[in-house]
Order: structure tokens, then C-alpha cells, then sequence
């Protein structure tokens, strides 16, 4: 396996460059996979062999490189929460060794799941994806008597106006005929279950959250704070309706895509990413609430089976789609397979 480093520093001339960041061909992967922690990555990591890996300036310490195949796939970890997830796909994205101009950048990872839209294992894939944390925030024991919760969006003056002002990152539209696409190749694949997540599971009284994990399309909230319960999780689902204009259809949430999605924007700005190649896919490990019955913090720390079929069910879902963009390159290389 062939370990490559870059030398920190302002550009110098190919003369006065280290022979190691010489020697290395520029890399343009099919396939970039973003994961956010160590336990996302193991499935990529056993199931594939990885022939090269490239250390970053910019990633996480606990994640310095970027792992790629010979086939074109390229695995990297960010470690997790806003600022790892930012800081760390905008160094690999301004990275001079790598060439993602035609890459299809898939974000996978784990996720609460909401028990109206979806169960644990399950893998979802997003069209909206909304920054849950750009609001005001009021405690719930010092909100008016008539609001519904103390989620209150940028500038107004209820929860239930719309932002008067923005910081430009709060809702992120995906490519919509990738996601059908993605989902269209995706949503027969064998999924993992478990005995402790069918039993956790039953205690809910929706339909989707006792059924089976299956594949299927809806959308994601982003925020840094792991928040958890019936209470939040209805506020949620009201302000990424109504910062979407009814658009985002609320089902999973996570610590990190919003962030993320913000670097690649970026990025695709300067003409080193096409955001139009972006995917996000979440796999459900725990509900965002309690059923009824226990208290949210009852529901925040059981045990609910949902891990290890999620980070799996990740790779699963993931490793179908990468599979067939890099099986058929020369359909997909133009864009969304000749599309």
C-alpha cells in the first residue's frame, strides 16, 4: 500500500517540491464517500481494498487520510460535528492531488430516524437537507403562551414567522434526478435487521417504525446539538417545513451535512466540484423520540439494536450505488448516466 504526504507551506516551484508530492499522480476518483467517525468507515474499509492513501493538511488528527482503490473509489473521514465535518472536506476538496470535477461525492452516515417515516436500519436518502441550528432558541419555560415551541427561525418574532434575515446555508436542494437515480439503483437492496431492533421497535405505535428497514426518499436536519424527544422533534419537523416552504419533508437527523454540504458548495464555486454530484444518504441507528410509555431520556440512552445494522446498511446501499457509477463510468462520467 502506497502512503503519500503533503508538505504544509505556500506553493513553491516543481523544482523546490518534495519528491514525495512530486511523484504523485493526481487522483480523480469515481467515488468520493464521506463518513464522519470511525465506526462508518470499518464496513468501507474491510469490504474494499484500498491501495493508496493520501494524507491531508486540514483533516482531523484522528483521520489524516483519504483512502482510495484501484477502481475509483476514495473513502475519507471528517470526524464528527460542524467544524470537523467543514474544516476537513474543504481540505480535501482545495487538495491539488485530487481531481473531483466529475467525482460523485456520497455523504453516508448514521442518523435518528423520525418513527412517522421510518424505522431502525432503515436508509434514507435526502432531497432537502436543513440546518436545524441557524434559529433563535428560547427555553420552553420562558415562550409565550400560545407558541407551539421556542424554535424560533432568524429574526422573527414567533415560531411560526418565516427568517427575516440568513446566513445563506441553512437549506441545501440536492439534485433531484440523482436522488431518484440513487434511490432507483438502491432500493432493493437487502438490508440488515436485528432481534434487539425488531423488539425496540414494537414499542411504536407507527406503522413505519415497526415495519421493516427499507430504502427510501426523504429528507435531513442538520445540527450540532444532539438533541432528542417528542418535544424537539415536532419542533423540527415544523421549522424545516416552514424554511422550506413545505418543500423538506422531515425523516432523519444529523450532527454534520449542513456543514459539510457548505465546503462542497464552496468548492464547486471555485470549479473543483460539481455540486449537481452531491448525494446524502442517512441510515437510521435510533429514533429521534420516545415511544409512548418512557421519557425522552429513557428513549436518549437504550439500547435500541439500531447501530450496527445502520452503519452497515450505510455501506450496503452506498457500496450499490458507487458500484454501478464505477461499473458503467462511461455512461455516468458526463453526468446522472448519460442524462
Amino acid at each position: 500500500m502506497s502512503v503519500v504526504a503533503l508538505t504544509a507551506g505556500a506553493a513553491t516551484s516543481h523544482a523546490a517540491e518534495p519528491a514525495s508530492r512530486r511523484a504523485v499522480k493526481k487522483i480523480a476518483p469515481k467515488v468520493l464517500v464521506i463518513t464522519m467517525f470511525g465506526e462508518e468507515t470499518k464496513p468501507w474499509l474491510a469490504g474494499r481494498k484500498f491501495t493508496t492513501k493520501v494524507k491531508v493538511p486540514g483533516l482531523s488528527a484522528e483521520y489524516p487520510e483519504v483512502a482510495c482503490d484501484s477502481q475509483g473509489l476514495c473513502v475519507m473521514t471528517t470526524a464528527m460535528g460542524y467544524a470537523n465535518a467543514a474544516s476537513s472536506s474543504m481540505a480535501v476538496a482545495f487538495d491539488r492531488r485530487f481531481d473531483l470535477r466529475k467525482t460523485y461525492v456520497l455523504i453516508a452516515g448514521i442518523a435518528g430516524v423520525n418513527p412517522k417515516e421510518g424505522t431502525l436500519g432503515s436508509a434514507l436518502w435526502a432531497r432537502y437537507v436543513v440546518d436545524g441550528g441557524l434559529r433563535h432558541d428560547i427555553d420552553a419555560r420562558q415562550i409565550e403562551k400560545d407558541w407551539p415551541d421556542g424554535q424560533v427561525p432568524l429574526g422573527a418574532a414567533s415560531p411560526t414567522e418565516k427568517p427575516k434575515w440568513a446566513a445563506g446555508t441553512e437549506v441545501y436542494a440536492l439534485n433531484d434526478a440523482l436522488v431518484q437515480k440513487a434511490y432507483d439503483l438502491t432500493q432493493s437492496v437487502e438490508l440488515l435487521d436485528g432481534d434487539v431492533a425488531k423488539a425496540y421497535r414494537a414499542a411504536y405505535a407507527s406503522p413505519a417504525a415497526k415495519a421493516a428497514p427499507s430504502v427510501k426518499i426523504c429528507d435531513t436536519v442538520s445540527a450540532d446539538t444532539y438533541w432528542h424527544g417528542a418535544k424537539e422533534a415536532e419542533a423540527t419537523e415544523r421549522f424545516a417545513s416552514l424554511v422550506t416552504d413545505g418543500k423538506a419533508h422531515y425523516c432523519t437527523t444529523q450532527m454534520e451535512d449542513n456543514a459539510t454540504l457548505t465546503a462542497l458548495k464552496r468548492a464547486s464555486t471555485a470549479g473543483l466540484v460539481d455540486f449537481n454530484r452531491v448525494l446524502v444518504l442517512r441510515t437510521a441507528s435510533n429514533f429521534d423520540r420516545e415511544p409512548f410509555g418512557r421519557t425522552a431520556i429513557e428513549s436518549l440512552t437504550g439500547k435500541s439494536g439500531g447501530f450496527l445494522p445502520a452503519v452497515t446498511n450505510a455501506y450496503r446501499v452506498g457500496g450499490r450505488f458507487a458500484d454501478v457509477v464505477i461499473g458503467d463510468w462511461k455512461t455516468w462520467k458526463d453526468g446522472l448516466g448519460g442524462k
